[in-house]
């Protein structure tokens, strides 16, 4: 039998054979469980990193009028669809879009982001925008 800690792969590929075989009293429930949430943190990422590089480009759109490029309005878009193909496809993440905290921590990301690349620093501390009646909207810029 594979372990776990030695091939993660060899030992999933293990594990889905004795669940087809139907010998749970083999399987490593610990270890299944562990996965089984590691996959909803995946989820939880990816959504987090498209919000955060979309946010980034929207704070350059805004403070940096005179850059603005094609180039940025293709990474808002894809982004924005992204983020949206992410919900469509896990529902559970939606209720993250309103969490004060998440949110709270998705910008500071955002706020790293865009002064690294600007090198400005004179950002709000909060989003000012709505997530979901703006930063989401296909065609939405903000103001310059």
């Amino acid at each position: 039998m594979h372990t776990y800690e030695t091939d993660v792969v060899a030992w999933a590929k293990e594990q889905a054979g004795l669940i087809r075989a139907g010998r749970f009293d083999l399987m490593d429930i610990d270890h299944i469980a562990e996965e089984i949430e590691d996959v909803g943190k995946s989820e939880q990422r990816e959504l987090a990193n498209r919000m955060a590089l979309l946010l980034a480009h929207l704070i350059k759109w805004a403070y940096q009028p005179g850059r603005q490029t094609a180039s940025w309005q293709r990474t808002i878009s894809e982004q924005r669809k992204g983020i949206k193909k992410r919900l469509a496809k896990s529902p559970g993440l939606q209720p993250m879009l309103t969490d004060a905290d998440w949110q709270a921590e998705i910008w500071a990301d955002a706020v790293a982001q865009a002064a690294s690349e600007t090198g400005l620093a004179d950002f709000p501390e909060a989003c000012q925008w709505s997530m979901l009646d703006e930063v989401l909207q296909d065609g939405w810029l903000p103001a310059s």
